[in-house]
């Protein structure tokens, strides 16, 4: 009998480190064991665990001890997403070397992982900003290069012209920089990029094969790959002696076509622009505006009459060219053939300029001069107004418009991809140096082999904006690998998204030599089950998929998908606090930790005073509705906070954070370790009953987990405990009370252990099965029948599962309580449902 409460003060700290003396969690490459890869999108070193983290961990966590306790060989390890801008931004704003702000970070949030006792090969842990691991990278793109996939060429950017920076378009939030607010700026700059395009179709196939992916991260992908087949046509010069060159997705609607336009950056607009300066003044008003496809997409659409026209390929009508600011360099040709009537850009474009609006498409020929509503129309039903198209379906009508360009001249069918090849280049110092010298006489040179990793240099100047590599006075200045003359060393650096699209192979093989050991990795890729935020879906798991296929390419990886199976959780939200600035009227906040919350009201502890109860929302540090998990897992225990993070919620949703929530799940805590206090190995006596519910759902709870349905798994461990705690001591109780600490134990690790250990378990909890299920109790011998005197409940009854109509209707004809009810009334008709009902009309 245990005669104090559980404490998880004493107990937490001292079962980690028991697992780490024990070594409990370095995978073995070598076992015979069947492997299970179980990896969590690794975090950014940001100086705090938050509690988004610890959900996301904590589902992971309990997948990689239950594939342990079924026999597997588990990989489930840890590293770091070190590289990167907020480090370069607390050396400007804090005066310190980012390596020194990172490992520090990376200290704090390890020691915080380890104290909710997560499962982890801390034996493979890496970090991105280690020129251990970045060195690797680099000798893989020079491979990359050197097979065809990596190229440099000048193409456009995003620069913020105060950063001195190249920006993402996801970095570019309503024209500005996301971090120094200055509007963005398009420019020309040498950049390096991987081919990603060239592997668009296996990739798009691929996704195909993923059957343990959500569909809307499958379906994201595919739009944003983006496949299409359309017609590439030529228009001819009116007023001037070239042709412009667009691609269109729908040929059919070619007689629609009213205009014209081409990208400020295009040929044509850049001539234009050197003879008319109010073409030049338009074209750096473009330059200066919106860059991503979203905020062209919602900007007002301006545009700039270049005197050019076209000759329309059917009609030979003149079509007037326009510098349009919501056509893309980088989308197609350029240059785009605008049919008002059925795009709403161009539709608003014609609309603001007074540019002519056809009807093409139309539910029927009697609607071919039905006036627009205002907007442009899908463009569905038959052709109209389109001379030898009409009266033809859209599909008819594009490949009739296709194989006639074919024929005359002007065009040919074309399949494009939306997909753009993966522009690498950051003008940034934190990041992994791109491994190339520039050379007047060779041009661009790969580092040797012998010279990796290039390293950063540690004396480096953050006092000014731009990128410290380019300003360093010694770093970048070397001699040609080639011909020996001086050469620069390449000043920029690679996207992060490079170190996080391959560090699922160094956890796999981590060899001094190499990035990794083939035939290690192929002991243990795909990842079985990788567990990340929606965030994700595209750039992340889009560039981990094209790295695996590259790699393939190469020779170095066999398979071609990383990821066998993916789960994205839900987020953890809170409710917001704040009050109203009497100064600006803008809303200032309060940390959960600065409110004392009553039923249905809140206020500032330190003034009493009311704050107003926002929407819950997604924990955020702008918000300040973050719940720090040192401050719960002290006062809770760690077990209480991982109960939580299961609990209630279906894991793919939010979890809305609640105090009441985490102290529930403190009590149960308390109260399976009363319960445990109970077991008695020499207990006697039976209870059937008991047994079948053990036996039932130790089978459910496994099903639940390997399905990732935590929510559902917690529920039966519930009904166990509820069913244990009412019945009497038998030798069933006792295995039954057993059973739940197994079935806790990948979810509450350091109870459990502290329970076995009371017990006089063998061993460590954490190496014990997962318990066995007898087929035979999965199986109902007895059910209970409903018994109704017209239409009411009255009565049920414990019965043999499978007795005959006749023996149930005399079962319950004999109750004493539906004799009651019926009180002498003459029985009409009685209906038997066998196993469930018995309903006497009376």
């Amino acid at each position: 009998m245990i005669d104090h409460r559980f404490d998880p003060s004493q107990a937490d700290g001292r079962w980690q480190r028991a697992w780490e003396e024990a070594g409990s969690f370095v995978a073995d490459s070598t076992s015979p064991k069947p492997k299970s890869y179980v990896l969590e999108m690794f975090p950014y070193p940001s100086g705090r665990i938050h509690i988004g983290h610890v959900r996301n961990y904590t589902m992971g966590d309990v997948l990689a001890r239950y594939r342990r306790m079924t026999g597997h060989e588990v990989l489930h390890p840890m590293g770091w997403d070190a590289f990167g801008m907020p480090a370069e931004n607390a050396a400007m704003e804090k005066g310190v070397h980012p390596a020194g702000w990172t490992y520090d970070n990376i200290a704090n949030m390890k020691a915080q992982l380890k104290r909710l006792g997560f499962a982890l090969d801390w034996t493979r842990e890496i970090a991105t900003c280690d020129p251990a691991y970045y060195g690797h990278e680099q000798a893989l793109f020079i491979a990359l290069y050197e097979a065809g996939l990596v190229y440099r060429k000048e193409s456009a950017v995003n620069w913020d012209p105060v950063d001195h920076t190249v920006l993402a378009n996801e970095q570019v939030i309503d024209g500005r920089g996301w971090r120094s607010g200055a509007l963005v700026e398009k420019r020309k700059l040498n950049q390096w990029f991987l081919k990603i395009t060239h592997f668009a179709e296996e990739l798009l196939d691929g996704l195909h094969g993923l059957e343990h992916w959500p569909e809307k991260v499958k379906l994201m992908q595919e739009n944003w790959i983006g496949k299409s087949t359309g017609l590439r046509l030529r228009f001819k010069g009116s007023n001037f002696d070239e042709e412009i060159e667009v691609y269109t997705t729908r040929p059919d609607t070619i007689f629609g076509a009213s205009f014209v336009a081409v990208a400020a950056e295009h040929p044509i607009a850049r001539a234009v622009g050197d003879t008319d300066s109010a073409a030049a003044e338009f074209i750096e008003r473009c330059r200066k505006g919106g860059t991503t496809a979203e905020e062209i997409e919602t900007a007002e659409k301006l545009g700039y009459d270049t005197g050019l026209k076209v000759v329309h390929p059917l009609t030979g009508q003149e079509l007037p060219v326009w510098i349009a600011n919501f056509v893309l360099m980088d989308y197609g040709t350029g240059a785009i053939m605008a049919v008002p009537g059925h795009d709403q850009r161009d539709f608003e474009f014609a609309t603001k300029y007074g540019l002519p609006i056809t009807r093409v498409v139309a539910a029927s020929a009697e609607d071919a001069h039905a006036p627009f509503a205002g907007e442009a129309e899908a463009g569905e039903g038959i052709l109209v107004n389109s001379g030898f198209l009409d009266g033809l379906d859209v599909a008819t009508a594009k490949q009739a418009v296709v194989t006639r360009a074919g024929m005359e001249g002007w065009g040919e069918g074309e399949t494009v991809w939306r997909l753009r090849d993966w522009g690498v280049s950051r003008q940034r110092y934190w990041g992994t140096p791109i491994p190339f010298i520039h050379c007047e006489s060779c041009g661009a040179v790969p580092v040797p082999s012998d010279q990796l990793p290039v390293t950063l240099p540690e004396d480096v100047d953050f006092s000014v904006p731009g990128n410290p590599l380019q300003r360093h006075p010694s770093w970048k200045h070397v001699a040609c690998p080639q011909c020996g003359s001086p050469a620069l060393r390449e000043t920029d650096t690679l996207d992060t998204f490079v170190n996080s699209s391959w560090y699922f192979l160094r956890f796999a093989s981590q060899p001094a030599d190499r990035a990794f050991d083939p035939e290690e990795v192929a002991k243990w890729m795909p990842v079985d089950q990788y567990i990340g935020g929606i965030e994700h879906a595209i750039l992340h798991l889009l560039y981990a998929r094209f790295w695996t296929r590259a790699l393939a390419h190469i020779g170095l990886l066999e398979g071609a998908e990383p990821f066998a199976s993916l789960f994205t959780q839900g987020m953890v939200t809170h409710e917001t606090y704040e009050r109203r600035s009497a100064q600006t009227g803008q809303p200032v906040y309060f940390s959960p930790d600065e409110i004392d919350r009553a039923a249905d009201a809140a206020t500032l502890r330190a003034d009493g005073a009311p704050v107003t109860i926002g929407p819950v929302v997604k924990m955020s540090k702008s918000k300040k509705n973050v719940v720090d998990p040192d401050m719960i897992v002290a006062r809770y225990g760690a077990d209480a906070v991982r109960w939580f993070m299961l609990s209630d919620s279906p894991p793919e949703r939010d979890l809305p954070w609640s105090a009441a929530g985490i102290e529930s799940c403190g009590k149960f805590v308390q109260r399976l370790w009363r319960l445990f206090g109970q077991y008695d190995q020499a207990a006697e006596g039976e209870d059937k009953a008991l047994a079948r519910k053990t036996h039932q759902t130790i089978a459910a709870v496994a099903t639940d987990i390997e399905a990732l349905a935590f929510n559902k798994a917690v529920a039966r461990i519930y009904e166990l405990t509820s069913a244990a705690e009412k019945a009497a001591p038998s030798a069933e109780r006792s295995a039954a009370i057993r059973t739940i600490l197994l079935l806790v134990a990948p979810m509450m690790p350091h109870l459990a252990e502290e329970a076995w250990a009371a017990m006089g378990g063998s061993g460590l909890a954490v190496d014990a099965p997962w318990p066995e299920v007898d087929a035979a109790l999965l199986v109902e011998d007895e059910v209970t029948i409903a018994v109704q005197v017209k239409g009411k409940l009255r009565d049920t009854l414990t019965v043999a599962k499978g007795l005959p109509k006749d023996e149930l209707e005399a079962l319950a004809l004999a109750s004493e309580k539906v004799q009651r009810s019926l009180d002498g009334a003459e029985i009409r008709k009685v209906i038997v449902v066998p196993d469930r009902l018995v309903n006497i009309v009376a």
